[in-house]
């Protein structure tokens, strides 16, 4: 495809397309429309931006074509109005970015097996966009990558299209901080970091999110703004090492982690509780830290507290079964091998309907190694999709929850306590609970409940 003819950009051209944006003039394109994207699509139609969502899934735009959404706690009312207006036009046709103003990436960044970062989703993107760049665009990577990946990976490859950043296109870096099944806070009022490396980009990103999000946090360059998404979940990743270590250290003194932590956190001071779990799931805390000790490496710098961190909650599931192990010989006279076990929740946190990275699914094989075999119930999963990790757990489904089927089970294993499960009739009719998220604190119970 022939490239359009160069053309400078001045500041003139920035403080029009910031002007653009204000008006509304500005086509918003976001490419990815999962977790981040899809949440990201409402904000800017919200706030009446014509939006272009790009994705590679023809299935994903099947559904949102239809005003369908795919993600729980994204309604499909608000989707089927904005599709019907015309107000959000998703498609698979990656020559729609030459209509959009503004471009944000919002793909995956997983890890390989051997914890090395995976760009290609970033790089594809990236080469698939510069066949339609034009002079005047503004792109918004918000992937979580490491320091550098803005600067280093995404704008050479942009500018394979002949035009240069900061003169005719302008790149930034905004990390997304999306918490699915928060109440209290959503992509619109969740504060936004955005960094890039020159003023002129830095203006554009602040104006662009000034118009959707509550409170904007500009940043020095790119790489600071990618080093602070890596910095939240580091410190995620490495308390809750600390908590699940704690866990096992006081159970063996016949202490409740929980009981310590909620007395501790009433110090209004010093202490931010964080709770102990089965596990790390979702597709930031359990694989963000490494993409800072992958780039730590070229600089020879250890970095043992992240390290240490993955271990000890990579660790957990296996804790988990053999606590498992340990409850059914002492209260209930059985060995694992043999016996029926309910697994409760198999998304990684709770009232979501997101199961990446779930330690519920790794302690299903696990347990299934020992020779039990395993159901699971969760309310927002009624069957399990294909995962590279996890394959033989493909199409399992989702099993009621009543009072007859949790009375077969020789023991439940409660991994995410999702507030629509209803605890008493659990606690009613089970025999043994191994509780992970302290989830029967509150409730009366029949069975034996061991926490783990």
């Amino acid at each position: 495809m022939a490239q359009p003819a160069l053309k400078t950009i001045t500041p003139v051209s920035v403080d029009a397309l910031c002007q653009a944006i204000k008006t509304r003039q500005a086509k918003i394109g976001i490419v990815g429309l999962g977790y981040v994207g899809l949440p990201l699509v409402l904000a800017f139609a919200n706030k009446n931006f014509n939006v272009i969502g790009l994705d590679i899934d023809q299935t994903k735009i099947d559904s949102l074509e239809a005003g369908q959404s795919y993600i729980r706690h994204i309604a499909s009312d608000q989707l089927k109005k904005f599709v019907e207006q015309q107000q959000f036009v998703p498609t698979v046709d990656f020559s729609k970015a030459a209509d959009a103003d503004v471009l944000i990436i919002c793909v995956p960044t997983p890890l390989s097996k051997n914890r090395i970062p995976d760009m290609s989703y970033v790089e594809k993107t990236a080469h698939s966009l510069k066949k339609y760049l034009r002079p005047g665009h503004f792109v918004v990577l918000e992937s979580t990558v490491y320091p550098g990946t803005t600067t280093d990976i995404m704008k050479p490859i942009l500018e394979e299209s002949g035009l240069v950043e900061g003169k005719d296109f302008f790149v930034a870096f905004s990390p997304e901080r999306e918490d699915p099944g928060n109440k209290d806070y959503d992509t619109t009022t969740i504060p936004k970091v955005v960094g890039a490396d020159n003023a002129e980009a830095r203006q554009l990103v602040t104006t662009l999110y000034g118009e959707v999000i509550k409170t904007v946090v500009p940043v020095s360059s790119s790489a600071t703004a990618e080093a602070v998404k890596l910095t939240e979940n580091i410190f995620r990743s490495v308390n809750i090492a600390l908590v699940n270590e704690l866990k096992v250290i006081y159970g063996l003194m016949g202490i409740d982690i929980w009981e310590v932590i909620d007395a501790a956190k009433t110090k209004p001071v010093g202490f931010m509780p964080l709770y102990p779990g089965p596990g790390l799931g979702g597709h930031c805390i359990p694989i963000d830290p490494f993409y800072l000790t992958w780039k730590a490496r070229e600089s020879d710098i250890p970095t043992r507290f992240i390290e240490l961190a993955g271990e000890v909650n990579s660790a957990m599931p296996m804790h988990i079964v053999r606590c498992t192990a340990d409850a059914l010989n002492d209260h209930a006279g059985k060995a694992m091998k043999g016996s029926n076990i309910l697994l409760v929740g198999l998304a990684y946190k709770k009232n979501v309907d997101d199961m990446r990275e779930s330690p519920s699914l790794r302690i299903i094989e696990l347990i299934e190694q020992k020779g039990s075999k395993v159901d699971f119930h969760d309310p927002y999963i009624p069957e399990i999709v294909h995962t590279r990790e996890h394959p033989t757990l493909t199409g399992r489904h989702s099993v009621p929850l009543d009072a007859h089927t949790i009375s077969k089970y020789d023991a439940v294993l409660i991994c995410t306590e999702h507030d629509s499960i209803d605890w008493s009739l659990l606690g009613q009719n089970a025999q043994l609970i191994i509780d992970t998220r302290n989830a029967m604190k509150n409730t009366t119970s029949k069975a034996v409940i061991v926490k783990a």
